[in-house]
């Protein structure tokens, strides 16, 4: 699959109010003393399994709320929620890959050289998610170091998730690192916090705009 058209809005938070949030198997990854929420909106191109041949795959725009967490010295990404549009991927990943997939109505366009990202969740019995945002990249391409910080919120390798029987699982995630630029987007609406038992981050966020990359993901493992 492909991740394309990606805004990483990151805040830094105290990391006990994460672990407070997480899986008792996990902890808040830190930087500098500080964990990290990040709200992440991009659109999904090409799904598709890798026996597939290109053009079977599908496309969809999608939102997410995400930290950064380690388990027995491996690091890695947790999501709080995933919207997107289509609902039969959003049942397939919750079944198969125990993700907190949220049906949602999602768009993603482009114009004079600014992506615009709307999302209204419309999954029945889940709190209210609303989203809008006006993004892109404002600078040239950042050479990213191993050790920057951009790099902890970005090359992440695998991600982490709970299923049902209160099992850790996890998935490796396989692709180029990221090509970053700096943002200074416009987010006119974001309930993902709230919705997901947050108080809105007081620190000023961190924001980094990527045009994309291609990915490959293994199969949903139990740890």
């Amino acid at each position: 699959m492909g991740w394309r058209h990606v805004l990483f809005a990151n805040w830094s938070v105290d990391p006990e109010l994460l672990n407070a949030h997480l899986p008792s198997a996990l902890s808040a990854d830190t930087y500098d003393g500080d964990a990290w929420l990040s709200v992440v909106p991009f659109t999904n191109v090409d799904v598709r399994p890798t026996w597939a041949p290109e053009g079977w795959g599908f496309s969809l725009p999608e939102l997410n709320l995400r930290t950064y967490v380690t388990h027995d010295g491996h690091s890695g990404v947790y999501f709080f929620s995933l919207d997107a549009q289509g609902i039969l991927s959003v049942v397939g990943a919750r079944l198969f890959h125990h993700l907190l997939y949220y049906y949602a109505r999602c768009s993603l366009t482009e114009a004079d050289g600014d992506i615009r990202f709307q999302s209204r969740r419309l999954h029945p019995g889940a709190r209210p998610v609303h989203f809008a945002a006006t993004y892109g990249p404002s600078g040239p391409e950042l050479e990213v170091q191993s050790d920057s910080l951009e790099a902890f919120l970005t090359e992440r390798y695998r991600y982490y998730t709970e299923a049902q029987d209160g099992s850790l699982r996890y998935a490796a995630i396989d692709h180029e690192p990221w090509p970053l630029y700096e943002a200074d987007p416009t987010i006119e609406t974001n309930t993902l916090f709230e919705a997901n038992g947050f108080a809105y981050p007081e620190t000023e966020p961190v924001h980094y705009y990527s045009p994309g990359v291609t990915t490959i993901a293994s199969p949903n493992r139990r740890v």
